[in-house]
């Protein structure tokens, strides 16, 4: 990730373990409660248009690369992955709590998690992760009653309030106070980047109020709009009850930033992918 340049106030740090680069927010290191990262392009063994961090497994690449992906990326961040849970995500803004039962539906064994985009545990050292390619990481961490959640929020996923959902799933299985939440907006299409139609805009504007418009939603020249999914998702975050304090940014763009993140937007439906991990210490 030699061509990232990051400002020094960033909320993100650039970590390289066992030679996987990855992608850290400072405010959850801190915690010191969780392990945590986003992956890049860099540190994997796929070949060709998926080289080389590939984590789809849902693309042409072949399987076994990208499981052996999966056991690298876990390995670089101190994860077991034959404990690694993930779900089968189609934008929507259905929330799993995982327990005892769902520890290792991912690659030891097969996931029976579909529709779901959010999931959240109380329960130590059992990975978590969700996958992107512009769409926005959420991660959620609870340091008072010790949980954590991960969701996936492109367009439908924003309006369909996701963020908040992923916080009243955690105040009702863990007692959960929004004001102690640590949320992360993971990298990400940016709002210069992320043009959308009429007919997503005219959601914004009903579901938003008037005084946020401005900053969420901006229309062209072009008569298409400018949409800013990190702005949406922090102000449903700040809707939810958290404070502002506790809510990081990564301000990082998988569009502009293409040459070490995967972009749909640039590379089409036959690309690679990225995964969000949070793993709760014991």
């Amino acid at each position: 990730m030699s061509n990232i340049i990051l400002e020094e106030n960033s909320s993100i740090i650039c970590r390289n373990s066992k030679g996987v680069p990855y992608i850290s927010f400072k405010q959850l290191e801190q915690l010191g409660i969780v392990s945590q990262g986003f992956s890049t392009k860099e540190g994997g063994i796929s070949s060709g248009k998926y080289e080389s961090m590939n984590l789809r497994l849902s693309s042409n690449d072949k399987r076994e690369d990208v499981e052996t992906n999966f056991k690298i990326m876990t390995d670089a961040l101190g994860m077991d992955w034959e404990k690694m849970v993930f779900s089968n995500q189609t934008h929507t803004t259905n929330i799993h709590e995982v327990k005892e039962e769902d520890i290792g539906k991912g690659l030891k064994k097969k996931s029976d998690l579909e529709n779901i985009d959010g999931l959240i545990t109380n329960i130590p050292n059992v990975p978590l992760a969700t996958f992107y390619a512009d769409c926005v990481p959420l991660y959620f961490v609870d340091p008072v009653k010790k949980a954590i959640g991960l969701s996936h929020s492109g367009w439908r996923g924003t309006v369909g309030k996701i963020a908040r959902r992923t916080v009243e799933k955690m105040q009702e299985a863990y007692g959960s106070n929004p004001k102690d939440i640590i949320a992360c907006v993971g990298p990400s299409i940016c709002g210069s980047c992320y043009e959308v139609g009429e007919n997503i805009a005219d959601i914004i504007y009903l579901i938003f109020p008037r005084h946020l418009w401005g900053k969420i939603i901006k229309m062209k020249k072009n008569k298409k709009y400018e949409l800013n999914l990190w702005e949406a998702n922090k102000q449903i975050l700040l809707e939810a009850g958290l404070l502002e304090k506790n809510i990081s940014i990564a301000n990082l763009c998988t569009m502009c930033n293409n040459d070490f993140l995967y972009s749909h937007r640039v590379e089409g439906e036959d690309r690679g992918g990225l995964a969000a991990f949070l793993m709760l210490k014991e």
